[in-house]
């Protein structure tokens, strides 16, 4: 058994986010508007910071604002900020993200975080204005069916349109969430509810009929879990971001440790399980390491904790590991059997799930029943021996970006959180940063949303305001919002950029090197200009009142994130010119079988599977 990790703070327990929140306030009956309900409900609620932009359809809400002194409401300088700036929160903390926004396209302006949370089970809660009941479907100025919208890629949206429903429908709307498979859930409310006068009770009556999440153990199923792990050569503990969505990171190293079977994490699992423990292999995926992704394949067992065999994971579906049984646990049903048959499906929550299935292998243990993996460890010591994660030298004399993710990590330690938007400098994250602890790395991983990484640092920060918040940003994504420096110079909120500027879009320029004869469509951001710098992301950030530098050679790499971290009274932007040439690497091409893994253009470890 390996040391305790010291930097691994110990975990709340996994419970409804209604009871893991601040005290609320005392029981009470009161006449109030519908805009100060919403407000009061959230405080009750232990909500303490919301994000937002004012506008027709929420001025009621905004004009209750300043009467009250729990909520502290966060000015963004768009909607798609307002959601990601939640997500960033919620992922940070494990509490429920807000944010809120008028009608029509400030409404609309939200969806794509929605669809980003629902993809990667952030828990959110969104509520937006309406136009006045009498005004709904007669195209009204700024009208837009929101609900309609965002009901597939919301766990429960909702229209209220009476005052004294206000209470309910948010205490509702907030529990589902954060129970269950966290994600978003959104409650418009028309304008005339806001305005009007009822009656409020505290409690409200919550009637969520037919939402029921899972709470059994299914001890039997356990069980078989167990004897199939007793009669594995070749398992893999297949993670994915349930474990640090169920609070489960504690519980599923015992079982790693119990066992002795090696552990993958997927890109949104990262941290669940210490990067530094001799059991992890690495992230699997397209752009996994070596022994993560050939364990994967090469398994005769996998047993899969809140992961959904996402196709950036599994390749080709009809390929993957196919000498593999499947014990599949999740919270979510229409998960299990979705891509790969379970052998063994377990529909239940994972912080109650994993001990069970530990007790299970326990009592194995005790009996005699002791798997041998020796010669499976063999195997993977000598892919992690052959194939370690490293990175070439780039040939145009700019910096390596590797490099540059790498000492950032060094210099500031795991107990920062890390944020990313999408592409390259994404995978160049999840590859070259240790991970000790959950909740230490957000990104876009299901939506893939360029553009996230800013305001989730800002959410991340707010959330979690005694941690260092980086934000590992391309030059692409950073153009979608660095708007929100603003944002985080007036509200105190000093997140630190590293800008990995290679004057491209990184990750499309990759593919048409790869797949499409180095024909760079669109994908060159300053084609034309040479070395000149459009725009100057100094002087941007100086602009938005942040610390701006440049650094363009390796020597000063050091310095400047030194300096990074001295600096806590505004943002920080430092702007790496790095080398457009640099490639992520392992990869596996999209659409054949994780076997065809390339670890660089012209390497390719052997598969050891039939």
């Amino acid at each position: 058994m390996t040391p305790e990790h010291p930097h691994t703070p110990p975990e709340l327990p996994h419970t409804p986010s209604t009871t893991a929140t601040p005290p609320a306030l005392p029981p009470s009956t009161v006449e109030m508007t519908g805009a100060v309900a919403v407000l009061r409900t959230l405080a009750r609620l232990g909500v303490t910071d919301i994000f937002g932009i004012p506008g027709s359809a929420v001025i009621p809400i905004y004009d209750a604002l300043p009467a009250q002194d729990r909520i502290r409401h966060i000015l963004v300088r768009h909607e798609q900020d307002a959601g990601h700036a939640a997500e960033g929160y919620a992922a940070a903390t494990g509490r429920v993200g807000v944010a809120i926004a008028t009608s029509g396209p400030g409404a609309t302006n939200l969806v794509t975080a929605i669809a980003d949370a629902f993809l990667d089970s952030v828990p959110l809660l969104v509520i937006t204005g309406q136009v006045f009941s009498e005004l709904m479907g007669t195209d009204a100025f700024q009208e837009a069916d929101i609900v309609g919208i965002t009901l597939p890629i919301t766990k429960h949206s909702m229209l209220v349109t009476r005052t004294e429903d206000i209470p309910s429908a948010i205490a509702g709307a907030y529990e589902i969430a954060g129970t269950g498979r966290p994600g978003p859930v959104l409650v418009d409310i028309t304008k005339d509810a806001q305005q009007g006068t009822a009656v409020h009770a505290w409690p409200p009556v919550v009637n969520l009929p037919g939402y029921r999440p899972p709470a059994k153990t299914h001890r039997p199923k356990a069980r078989q879990a167990a004897r199939l792990l007793a009669d594995a050569e070749r398992p893999v503990l297949y993670v994915g971001g349930g474990v640090i969505r169920a609070r489960a990171s504690a519980a599923l190293r015992r079982l790693a440790e119990l066992t002795g079977a090696p552990v993958v994490t997927t890109l949104t699992a990262r941290g669940a399980f210490p990067d530094s423990h001799p059991h992890h292999l690495g992230m699997p995926g397209m752009h996994g390491s070596v022994p993560a992704v050939l364990g994967l394949q090469e398994s005769d067992l996998i047993i899969a904790l809140g992961a959904r065999f996402d196709d950036r994971v599994t390749g080709d579906p009809a390929a993957f590991a196919p000498g593999a049984r499947v014990v599949h646990i999740d919270i979510d049903p229409a998960e299990i059997s979705k891509i790969r048959h379970a052998d063994v499906p377990i529909v239940g929550d994972l912080a109650a799930v994993i001990p069970a299935l530990t007790e299970e292998v326990e009592a194995n243990l005790a009996a005699g029943d002791s798997p041998d993996l020796t010669s499976w460890w063999v195997r993977l010591d000598r892919l992690r021996a052959d194939y370690p994660l490293g990175f070439e030298p780039t040939s145009d004399g700019l910096l390596s970006p590797q490099h540059i993710i790498r000492r950032v990590a060094e210099l500031t330690g795991p107990e920062a959180v890390y944020v990313t938007g999408v592409g390259q400098h994404q995978m160049w994250a999840a590859q070259f940063i240790p991970f000790e602890r959950p909740r230490s790395f957000l990104t876009s991983g299901g939506a893939g949303t360029m553009g996230y990484a800013v305001p989730a640092a800002m959410g991340a920060k707010l959330g979690e305001p005694d941690r260092v918040v980086w934000a590992i940003d391309g030059d692409g994504c950073f153009q979608m919002t660095n708007r929100e420096l603003a944002t985080c110079l007036l509200e105190h909120i000093p997140i630190k950029v590293a800008l990995i500027n290679n004057s491209s879009l990184g990750m499309i320029r990759q593919w048409q090197n790869l797949f499409y004869d180095g024909r760079y469509s669109q994908s060159e951001l300053n084609t034309g200009h040479g070395s000149e710098h459009i725009p100057d992301f100094v002087r941007m950030a100086e602009a938005y009142g942040a610390h701006g530098e440049r650094v363009t050679r390796a020597e000063e790499v050091d310095d400047a994130i030194r300096r990074a971290l001295t600096i806590d009274d505004r943002p920080v932007v430092i702007d790496f010119v790095v080398s457009a040439d640099a490639l992520v690497w392992p990869m596996v091409p999209q659409g054949v079988g994780n076997d065809r893994i390339r670890y660089a253009q012209d390497r390719s470890p052997a598969w050891g599977g039939e």
